[in-house]
């Protein structure tokens, strides 16, 4: 009795399993108004369960009637028989193990087909692309939407032969159809009628594998490129449809077998359709790639090159890109680049990868607040400025983490502390007297120049609780903590010291209940909720509260950007976050692997989150979404109105996604070029901003993305992209942009700049790329050689020197800024000083760095740094020709005797020292690179006293 107890629980426990997910599930999409997603995503997966999964176990238990139909009625068996054992276990139970045989089939298959529920609904809903391949002619929605669809299903049919002929050879051999004796297998006449009907039908399915594999070709991957080639053309195709007809005629002999009675003429054609597979399959494809193709492969393959370049240029939305050969002089005159540097670059100062603790340590005001290891930039209107300015900006969500270890009991985790206050800003070209950021929003209650309009508690964001308990019957006390009083966790009454908030947004799901708190307490295994007295009639749980989870859920067939951000729009914290709609089946393209593509420093250190290791060959930002921080509501956006993709969609989950024209100017003000995909695009133009055929074969123009100089040592960690407000050369404003740089594929000098605009109120600019490819032949540092030249730079050392000397003070490099400036190419990095082993410490911006070509500048502002670069005094202005005297009274080097100039080396180094002790940087870099200039000048003196003697 025990064991069918046991096995009765279990199968119980599955199905209400299942049930309480089904059913939760329904709730929260209902919550959020995306019921009907969840039940066309139901619908379709139930019904391809039963009629795919039904047609899968009738087919084989119906085979397997008739196998035992037709069954010899008297077989000879002897008792030592395998057989003989396996039909005295069999026969009477032969019925029950007949029907739980096809319930399991049934199931399994089943669920199978209701996994490719979105293959399905794309090929029911296709739509044109409205570009054909250059190989078959088909639209390149056949490939993207279509042969998905059928590849699966001739998988899955043959598949059902597969099995069938398995459980029709066995129930035959227990039965007799089959005898194992003599020379060989003897087989009844019923038998080898029966499995040459399903042999025949599975080679035939072989033979419309065949035909899609000749598609298959277009969308293949590896190799030199991918997509068809040269072999694939004239071999590997041909040869398909050579296998197609050798296929046929072999299933028409097992056909034929029905007559002749014999399995010779289908064993002679299965074994001509395997000697067929091989010799024109395998090595004819082998032999042309070898004595044809590798000889002259640089012209055999130059067409089907120029196709892939084609199609992987526009499915990763890179076609237009436009590159613009870049002269990058390192010499200009200071008034040229002081001139310039003042009116087109914005640079963003605060690194949001090193200011999180400044943030949480200034504005966390109680432990349990926290904001996230990386923080966002983002831009907007302040006070009366009439450009929008580079903002770092963070929610300040909840952390139960920081309450103290008697705190953490189920009551307060899930039913007090159930929401984070408003969000923490800062500019991002400024800092301090001290070098704290500028706050623009700061404070419990929020004040500051970005307003919140509306109840700033953030229900919904990344660091959320799994779930909250929310809600109060009317005239019952508010418990959820909400606003801090500041002082003592107790005022002098002993009363908590904060205030008091019930929730009252719209969002979560009601759970007041019996039915909903027994389902959430089996779904969470938590009998409080059952138990509790918190969990009353007005109660509501918060739960999959991720910005990012929201929007997945929501929408299962968009892939997400790894970095949602928090913006007020309109008075409103809300998130914002990209989706795109990705193909893996588009003709030509080149493959890539998500996750590759856009690993980077951020995502190795978990401060962005990385996308699926997915392969991808096609990919547009067709989707932006917007999570509500309070009431958890998710809004989708049309982006991309040309993507057929989205379209296809749109078709499936009708009125989901609104459309592009109902974004709101206050939302529009805050979408930027989305990261993710602009590193996909960053790492397919390391090989594909080449578009000549013969170039690309050569691959000597390859570039590479640089890795962070930033880094931890042996990391290999690449440089991640950079939003900041630059402006283009020909341009006179600057652009909130997300830039990047590439190197040559074997050095270390820069070869190339790109920058995406990402100002999506300018409709006609946004999302456009520009690189500015520099020439062969020039030198430009990269990267990894400037972050070199800045901590060898004298200056620089001779400042940072006490702080590398002193135990209590560690020295932080922030991210190293490229820039287009004056025709050439401006880098720039904030150094934070923060001081060690002290808790509560925090990095604060104390100088900052900046280099053009070869002179490096030091400062506590960038305008002190770019003076001292140019060799200009505190407080000067550069003349109008940029002459400066390169010694005192205008004297050359080789006027002064080498003891003088030393004599003159060592006064300067004094009033270096005199000016760092006053903190006046810029006089110190100054007199410190007239210092190593004088040397240089005495080397040259004493040089030229020795040619004279």
């Amino acid at each position: 009795m025990l064991v069918p107890t046991l096995i009765t629980l279990a199968l119980l426990l599955f199905l209400g399993s299942i049930f309480t997910s089904v059913w939760t599930d329904r709730l929260w999409f209902k919550s959020v108004g995306y019921g009907e997603v969840f039940r066309s995503i139901l619908l379709t997966r139930v019904a391809l369960f039963v009629i795919l999964g039904l047609i899968f176990g009738l087919f084989v238990i119906a085979n397997l009637y008739v196998a035992y139909r037709t069954r010899p009625d008297a077989a000879p068996m002897r008792r030592d028989d395998p057989a003989y054992r396996y039909r005295l276990a069999l026969t009477p139970l032969l019925r029950p193990l007949a029907i739980g045989f096809g319930l399991v089939l049934t199931g399994f298959a089943g669920s199978v087909a209701a996994a490719h529920w979105d293959t399905y609904q794309k090929w029911r809903h296709s739509t044109s692309f409205g570009t054909k391949d250059a190989q078959f002619g088909k639209d390149a929605s056949f490939y993207v939407f279509e042969y998905p669809w059928w590849r699966f299903l001739t998988s899955y049919s043959f598949a059902l032969i597969v099995i069938t002929v398995l459980a029709v050879l066995f129930l035959n051999y227990v039965y007799g159809g089959i005898r194992i004796a003599g020379r060989g297998p003897k087989l009844t006449r019923a038998a080898q009628v029966h499995l040459s009907v399903l042999v025949g039908i599975g080679v035939l399915l072989r033979a419309v594998s065949y035909y899609l594999d000749r598609f298959a070709q277009v969308i293949a991957s590896g190799g030199l490129i991918d997509g068809v080639t040269y072999t694939d053309d004239h071999a590997r195709i041909p040869s398909k449809n050579i296998l197609i007809g050798v296929a046929i005629i072999c299933a028409l002999l097992f056909f034929a077998a029905i007559f002749i009675r014999s399995w010779a003429l289908p064993a002679i054609g299965l074994g001509l359709l395997a000697l067929t597979s091989i010799l024109i399959g395998a090595i004819w494809p082998a032999v042309m790639q070898g004595f044809q193709v590798k000889p002259s492969e640089p012209d055999k393959e130059a067409p089907y090159i120029a196709r892939n370049i084609e199609a992987t240029r526009e499915a990763y939305g890179i076609d237009d890109v436009e590159v613009q050969s870049y002269s990058a002089k390192t010499a200009l005159t200071p008034a040229e680049l002081a001139s310039s540097a003042e009116s087109r670059v914005s640079t963003r100062l605060l690194d949001p990868t090193l200011i999180s603790d400044a943030f949480e340590q200034l504005q966390q005001v109680r432990g349990y607040y926290t904001v996230p290891k990386t923080l966002d930039v983002d831009r907007y209107r302040l006070g009366d400025e009439e450009q929008p300015q580079d903002v770092i900006i963070a929610a300040r969500e909840l952390n139960l983490n920081g309450l103290q270890s008697s705190q953490r009991n189920w009551a307060n985790d899930h039913t007090i502390y159930t929401h984070g206050y408003g969000v923490v800003a800062a500019r991002g070209n400024q800092r301090g007297d001290t070098g704290e950021p500028v706050f623009v929003a700061k404070d419990i209650p929020s004040v500051g120049e970005i307003k919140t309009t509306t109840p700033p508690r953030i229900y919904f964001g990344e660091q959320s609780p799994s779930y909250s308990i929310v809600g109060r019957p009317k005239g019952q006390a508010p418990i959820e903590v909400d606003i801090p009083r500041g002082g003592a966790s107790t005022d002098d009454e002993g009363k908590a010291n904060a205030t008091q908030n019930t929730y009252d947004g719209k969002g979560g799901v009601p759970i007041g209940g019996t039915f909903n708190k027994l389902l959430y307490a089996f779904k969470f295994a938590e009998p409080n909720i059952f138990l509790s007295s918190r969990v009353n009639a007005e109660s509501k749980i918060l739960y999959d509260r991720e910005p990012r989870d929201r929007v997945k859920k929501v929408a299962p067939w968009l892939t997400v950007d790894g970095d949602s951000y928090p913006a007020v729009v309109n008075g409103r914290v809300v998130w914002i976050v990209d989706g795109y709609t990705t193909s893996n089946s588009y003709p030509y393209s080149e493959h890539r692997s998500l996750r590759e593509a856009t690993a980077d420093t951020l995502t190795n250190g978990n401060a962005q989150a990385a996308l699926p290791t997915d392969q991808v060959n096609y990919m547009r930002n067709s989707v932006k979404a917007v999570v509500d921080a309070y009431d958890g509501s998710v809004k989708l956006y049309q982006w991309d109105t040309k993507d057929p993709v989205l379209k296809t969609w749109m078709k499936v989950f009708p009125d989901v996604v609104e459309p592009k024209d109902k974004i709101s100017n206050g939302l529009l003000e805050h979408l930027r070029y989305p990261v993710d995909l602009f590193k996909v695009q960053r790492d397919v133009l390391q090989r594909y901003h080449v578009t000549d055929a013969q170039t690309f074969y050569e691959d000597g123009e390859r570039w590479k993305v640089p890795e962070d100089p930033t880094a931890p040592t042996g990391s290999n960690a690449l440089q991640p992209p950079y939003y900041l407000s630059t402006a283009r050369p020909g341009e006179d404003a600057p652009k909130f942009s997300v830039t990047s740089v590439y190197l040559p594929n074997s050095r270390q000098n820069l070869a190339a700049f790109v920058s995406v605009n990402s100002e999506a109120t300018d409709k006609e600019n946004y999302g456009k790329m520009q690189i500015l490819q520099l020439p062969s032949e020039t030198q430009i540092a990269g990267p990894s050689q400037i972050a070199n030249d800045f901590q060898t730079d004298k200056g620089v050392t001779q400042a940072l020197l006490q702080f590398e000397q002193s135990k209590q003070a560690n020295i932080l490099r922030g991210n190293l800024l490229t820039l287009p400036v004056g025709d050439g190419l401006l880098y720039v990095q904030p150094v934070y000083i923060q001081r060690s082993a002290v808790e509560g410490s925090y990095p604060v911006l104390q100088f900052v760095i900046a280099s053009f070509g070869k002179d490096v500048g030091f400062g506590q502002t960038l305008d002190e740094a770019l003076r001292v670069a140019l060799g200009l005094e505190e407080g000067s202005t550069p003349d109008d020709t940029g002459d400066t005297p390169t010694t005192p009274e205008g004297e050359s080097p080789g006027e002064k005797t080498a003891s003088a100039l030393l004599d003159e080396a060592s006064a300067l180094y004094e009033d270096a020292q005199e000016a760092l002790k006053d903190g006046d940087l810029a006089t110190y870099q100054t007199k410190i690179n007239q210092m190593g200039q004088k040397i240089e000048d005495a080397k040259k003196a004493v040089e030229d006293e020795n040619a004279k003697k």
